[in-house]
């Protein structure tokens, strides 16, 4: 909502060739308690001055010599970079109404004035104005703050993946299906799968034995979606020397609470496991 404080700080422009219309129209705004009031009666300096203090409402009369209240409009649409124009024309000729519309005005009043009429049209013109610009405002902040936070989303993710490197030899992440959608080191060749395979079903092991008690446990857990923390198996490779792998995982959720898939860490234990020679 605008509060009254708002309205009456809002930042007003008077446009007529005609003192008196100026004069009478600024006394009735400043009875009223409106503050930020210019007045001119050159509608060549219109656009100047918009362009500088970018007026929330700008009273403008339309038959005035030189420069009518029309060609003003039409330059006003280059000055106004959001194609908003703040205006609220003056005019007798009542067949001039729609044409004012047409030419971008928001809302008009007629000569000779009624007072009550016009502090009506320009108070609700205020608010539908101030309400626009608070709107705009908000949307700007709202960028901005995505924006940062997807920054600092990339910023953890980057030091995610940092730590995960330092603490493990490879991280990685499967959907429902099984499927690997992430990972961080050597987990293909770790696990024996074909990079060309990654995203199928196929387990290519390249002669290596598993485990299969082993193997038989670690893939119940991941059928079961619990959790599990070092767990470690082994192989023999197609140079027929044992390897030991210790992994941990965790299986996901949505926030509806479905499953979607499991993430963790691993990294190759042979040398802690096995005598050194």
């Amino acid at each position: 909502m605008i509060s009254e404080q708002e309205i009456l700080n809002a930042n007003i422009l008077i446009v007529d060739d005609q003192a008196a219309n100026v004069q009478l129209l600024e006394q009735m705004l400043r009875n009223d308690g409106y503050r930020l009031l210019t007045s001119t009666m050159d509608p060549h300096a219109v656009c100047a001055l918009h362009r500088d203090n970018h007026y929330d409402l700008i009273l403008l009369d339309l038959l005035m010599p030189g420069m009518d209240g029309f060609q003003v409009m039409e330059a006003l649409k280059e000055t106004e970079t959001d194609g908003y124009l703040p205006v609220l024309v003056i005019t007798a000729q009542p067949d001039h109404k729609l044409r004012a519309l047409a030419a971008g005005a928001k809302d008009f009043v007629s000569k000779p004035f009624d007072l009550v009429e016009v502090k009506t049209r320009i108070r609700n013109m205020l608010e539908v104005r101030l309400l626009y610009k608070k709107l705009e405002h908000y949307n700007q902040v709202l960028e901005q703050t995505v924006l940062r936070r997807t920054a600092e989303l990339r910023d953890s993710e980057a030091r995610f993946r940092r730590l995960t490197e330092l603490s493990s030899d490879w991280y990685w992440e499967q959907d429902e299906n099984g499927h690997f959608t992430k990972i961080f080191g050597p987990v293909f060749e770790m696990l024996g799968i074909r990079v060309d395979e990654a995203l199928g079903k196929t387990r290519e092991d390249y002669g290596a034995v598993w485990n299969a008690a082993e193997r038989e446990q670690l893939d119940a857990m991941l059928s079961a979606r619990r959790p599990f923390l070092d767990f470690v198996y082994s192989r023999t490779n197609p140079k027929d020397v044992r390897q030991y792998m210790m992994v941990s995982g965790e299986p996901m959720f949505d926030p509806s609470g479905r499953y979607t898939g499991y993430r963790g860490t691993g990294k190759d234990v042979t040398d802690t496991i096995l005598p050194q020679p």
